[in-house]
This record gives structure tokens, C-alpha cells and sequence, in this order.
């Protein structure tokens, strides 16, 4: 069974044999269509909604273990610098370092998920995150804490840059925006929880239990990978191991012959045929467009099923820059991480502002944090479901072809009260009003930004076919980051100006972000397509 999207019109296909070795392995077709709808068997796309929501709901608490892991050792910090003996600047590197090194691995993890298996690479970056996370529950040292907390994030990475590549494999673009928001939800529940649960387990059983709580979490996302997760990856729809195989046939391991029709004799060429995203397709019929079948098909998995890539073959960097060299990935990046700096900004700064000015306890203040947190999830919940309303609405609108940058029009509506309500927050704090307050501007900052994030996230895939896995791991990159910068210089912005006018700058910066966005919206698609022709041009050279 096929899909029903993406595929485009064919004109003049000839047929192509692929050889490995000696004997041909597989006879196909050579169709111009989107990767993502390339033939696979057991097409995930196809399985079953029961099959589909385990997959969401594995991945999706995976997250929110990563995420909790960030801020659940914040209330235990003052036990933890006087039981090791650590000082001020060192528990700070513990935090530090953390969401610093969370954002890079990922993109090791995404380059050995497109050549060994989304599977393989939760299951190894997971193991490495329960072993990592035991340490830290009985180290003896400051030092030993530092260096399993950033082995801790090197664990947990993938399962912040590979989860939604993930549910680009099993969802329909139509229906990814819903999906994407409820995924990201995960992830913002476990910070948003984080100094709550820290609290707790600090006050009632030591700092250590709150490691061996992590520990105990990542084990049961661990065994749930082992036995329900069932790889969602397929050779055929990935770019990058596409790839892998053309700078193969390039080197001689693999030989690509034209079949010619008139007496199906093979005649050898220098140039290898363009892997999965020209060839190895099917010729279904789409919503879009109709494709007739041109005989002789075989199912294209055989093309490649007899090869086989090893971790050798892993190099993020080609990938990564396809990524980067384009204007609109770059521009939505960007916005990306300043939503992100925003959101380490306003829960760092919003715990020393209740702590010195409210004398709340680390107990009260994750409380107070919880409303930003709640205000998230709501926001990706609901702007996910309305990007995909906004996307099917203008593509009926357009005589039913649709375009990635479409989906971004649903962050038009929120935008006019982000920045408000970024001000608000800042006042509030300023003037120390009640609590209330600042809890009502907290819930509202939060669910406008994540509102937004959850659009530019399922945009990201959308616009990047092939590579979900890349462009997630290269959007967590750029996350974490501004992350550290915005948590380095927020504290002494806020001493020197205060938090009215930090957040009053803020706002300024929500603005820049919101013009990014808008900019992509009127702009995303030229650019996009300039790179594609531009990138097709150069894979017709010998």
C-alpha cells in the first residue's frame, strides 16, 4: 500500500538497473517524486493508529525524562554543593554543561539513525543516559557530577533530535502539525515539573534520590524501546543514506545501468543513477496528481536490501550543511532558538526574582514555574492543531497543492500578543505585584512562544524531505546554544537593569523573531525551491 502524497508529475522516466556486484538485484523506475513517499515495505505510514500511538507515546515520555532531567536538580543544588564540598561556579557548570552538550550530540545520533535505524539509536543513547545517570546518584565528587551530567545529555540527546524525524516517518504532512504539538508537549512537561519533583524528593529523601529517580524512569523508556518500539526507518526515504550509496557507486562498489527498451540489454555508464529520491519510488496515485504505472516495477526495497552501511559510513557534516546553506532553514533556526533562549531566560531569572523578593522555597517557586509550563503544553497543543488546519485550509485554497511555508501562517494570529505579553511579565516582576500576576503572565508568555515553536517545528520537516533526523538535530543544536547564552547572561543583565527592562527587551527580540518567521511565510518557498533546482543541477553532473 502507497500513500497518498507528494508524488509529482513524470515525464520521459526511462528504467534503470541497479548491480551489487555482479547479478542485478532489483529492475525500477526512474520517477521524479518526494522522497518521503518513496515505496518501502511495511510502509509505516500504513500501520495501524494503535501501532502509531505507542510509537508517540514511547518517544514522547523519552522526551520528557530528557527534559526533566534538565531542571530536577535545581532544588537540590544547596545540598548538593555542601555534601560534595562544591562551590558556586561548579554546581553552576553541573547546569550548564548540560544543556550545553544536549544540543551537539544530536546530530551524531541523526547522522547513525539515517544509516543504522531510529531504533538502534534510542536504544544505544538511551542505555548511555541510565548508566550515566547512576553515577551521578553515588559520586563522591563535584567533578564526577560534571562529567556524567554531560554524559547524561549526550544519552538524552536523541531523544530530543531524532523523536520528531520519528513521527515524520509514521504521520502524513497533513497531519503532523497535530501530532508534532502533542509530542512537544512531553518535553515541556518534564522541565515544567522538574522543580517540583526535585523539591519533593530533595526534601524528603536527599539529592541523590532524584538521580536515582531519573535512573529509574530512563530504564522503563529503555525496556519499552527494546520490546514496543518498533523501527520506524526506511533505507528508501533517507537522503542521507541515499547518499552514502551514490558516493558508493561513485567509488566503483556499486555499478548503475540504463536498461534500453528496444532489445533490454544494459549499457554501462560513468554517472550512477540518482538514488531514492528520483528512482527508487512508486508510481501511486496521489491527491494531488495522478501517476500511471510504467511497467516493469519491482518494489525498490531490493535495490538496496543486499547492502549494507556501517557506523564508518556516519558523517553528520553533508547532511548538516544541506541544512544550513539554505536561507529559509536558516531564518526559522534562528527564530527557533530565540524562542528557546527566552524560555531558559524567563524560568532562571523567574526563580531568583521569587526567591529574593517573594521568599518562596524551592518547593513554591516550582509551583509558581509550573504555570509557564502549563501554558506551553496548551500552546503546542492547540497551535499544533491549528497548523494543520491552517495548512489544509489553504491548500483547498490553492486547488489542492500544498506547500510547506503555508503551515507558518498559523503563527500570524498569536503574534500580535507575544510580545505584550513578554512586556507584562516584565512589569509585573518589576513592581513585585501578587503572585497571581506573575502566574497569569507566565501561563500567557509560555503558551503564545510554544504556540509559535510548535508551527516552525512541523515546518521544519515539511520543508526538509529526507532529512527530518538531520534538520531536528540540527534545530536542537541551535536550541541549546542560545540556551546557554541567554542562562550565562541573564542573571547579570537582570542584577544591572532589573526585569522590567530585560523583559521590555525581550519583547524587542520576540519581534525580531516574529520577522523571521513572517519573512520565510512571503519568502520561504522561492529560496527553498532555488536551492532544490540548485541542488538537482549538481546531481546531474558526472
Amino acid at each position: 500500500m502507497v500513500s497518498e502524497e507528494g508524488t509529482r508529475q513524470i515525464q520521459n522516466v526511462p528504467h534503470i538497473a541497479v548491480e551489487v556486484g555482479s547479478p542485478v538485484v532489483a529492475f525500477y523506475t526512474e520517477i521524479k517524486t518526494d522522497i518521503e513517499h518513496a515505496i518501502v515495505e511495511d510502509d509505516p505510514f500504513t500501520w495501524g493508529n494503535a501501532r502509531k500511538t505507542a510509537i508517540l507515546v514511547v518517544v514522547s515520555a523519552g522526551s520528557m525524562i530528557a527534559g526533566l532531567a534538565v531542571s530536577i536538580q535545581n532544588p537540590a543544588n544547596a545540598q548538593i554543593q555542601s555534601d560534595l564540598r562544591a562551590s558556586t561556579s561548579e554546581i553552576s557548570w553541573t547546569l550548564s554543561v548540560f544543556i550545553l552538550v544536549q544540543g551537539f550530540p544530536g546530530l551524531m545520533w541523526s547522522a547513525i539513525s539515517e544509516i543504522k535505524g531510529r531504533k538502534f539509536a534510542y536504544v544505544s543513547s538511551v542505555a548511555l543516559f541510565v548508566v550515566a545517570s547512576a553515577i551521578v546518584a553515588v559520586s563522591k565528587t563535584i567533578g564526577l557530577v560534571i562529567g556524567m551530567r554531560a554524559l547524561q545529555a549526550v544519552g538524552s540527546s536523541a531523544l530530543l533530535s531524532i523523536a520528531a524525524a520519528t513521527l515524520a516517518d509514521i504521520y502524513e504532512p497533513h497531519e503532523r502539525g497535530t501530532k508534532m504539538g502533542l509530542y512537544y508537549s512531553a518535553p515541556l512537561l518534564g522541565p515544567a515539573l522538574g522543580p517540583v519533583l526535585g523539591g519533593v524528593l530533595t526534601q524528603g529523601l536527599g539529592w541523590r534520590s532524584i538521580f536515582w529517580f531519573i535512573t529509574i524512569c530512563a530504564g522503563v523508556v529503555f525496556v519499552a524501546l527494546v520490546f514496543l518500539f518498533k523501527d520506524t526507518f526506511r533505507k528508501e526515504r533517507s537522503l542521507t543514506y541515499q547518499n552514502v550509496l551514490q558516493r558508493r557507486a561513485k567509488k566503483g562498489e556499486l555499478r548503475c545501468q540504463h536498461l534500453d527498451k528496444s532489445n533490454h540489454t544494459f549499457s554501462a555508464i560513468d554517472k550512477p543513477a540518482q538514488p531514492a529520491l528520483e528512482s527508487m519510488v512508486s508510481p501511486p496515485q496521489t491527491g494531488d496528481v495522478i501517476v500511471k504505472a510504467i511497467s516493469p516495477i519491482v518494489a525498490p526495497t531490493s535495490c538496496v536490501k543486499d547492502i549494507n552501511l556501517s557506523l564508518a559510513d556516519v558523517n553528520p557534516f553533508p547532511p548538516l550543511l544541506k541544512i544550513l546553506t539554505r536561507l529559509n532553514n536558516l531564518a526559522i533556526l534562528f527564530a527557533s532558538g530565540l524562542i528557546f533562549a527566552f524560555s531558559y531566560s524567563i524560568s532562571y531569572t523567574c526563580s531568583r526574582t521569587l526567591s529574593e523578593y517573594y521568599d518562596y522555597d524551592a518547593l513554591q517557586i516550582g509551583l509558581v514555574l509550573l504555570s509557564y509550563g502549563i501554558g506551553s503544553m496548551c500552546g503546542s497543543l492547540f497551535g499544533g492543531r491549528w497548523s494543520d488546519r491552517t495548512f489544509a485550509r489553504l491548500k483547498q485554497e490553492n486547488g489542492g497543492k500544498g506547500y510547506a511555508e503555508m503551515r507558518l501562517a498559523s503563527t500570524r494570529p498569536v503574534m500580535w500578543f507575544l510580545p505584550p505579553a513578554v512586556i507584562g511579565y516584565a512589569w509585573v516582576c518589576e513592581k513585585h505585584v501578587h503572585v497571581v500576576a506573575i502566574c497569569i503572565m507566565l501561563c500567557l508568555s509560555g503558551f503564545f512562544s510554544t504556540w509559535v515553536y510548535a508551527s516552525t517545528l512541523a515546518y521544519m520537516v515539511d520543508a526538509n524531505p529526507g532529512r527530518s533526523s538531520t534538520v531536528v538535530a540540527t534545530n536542537s543544536a541551535f536550541r541549546c546554544v542560545f540556551a546557554f547564552v541567554a542562562i550565562e547572561v541573564a542573571i547579570p543583565i537582570q542584577v544591572a537593569i532589573g526585569d522590567g527592562d530585560l523583559y521590555t527587551l525581550w519583547g524587542g527580540i520576540m519581534i525580531i523573531m516574529e520577522a523571521l518567521i513572517l519573512a520565510v511565510l512571503c519568502k520561504g518557498q522561492k529560496w527553498r525551491e532555488a536551492c532544490e533546482e540548485k541542488d538537482g543541477q549538481k546531481s546531474q553532473q558526472p
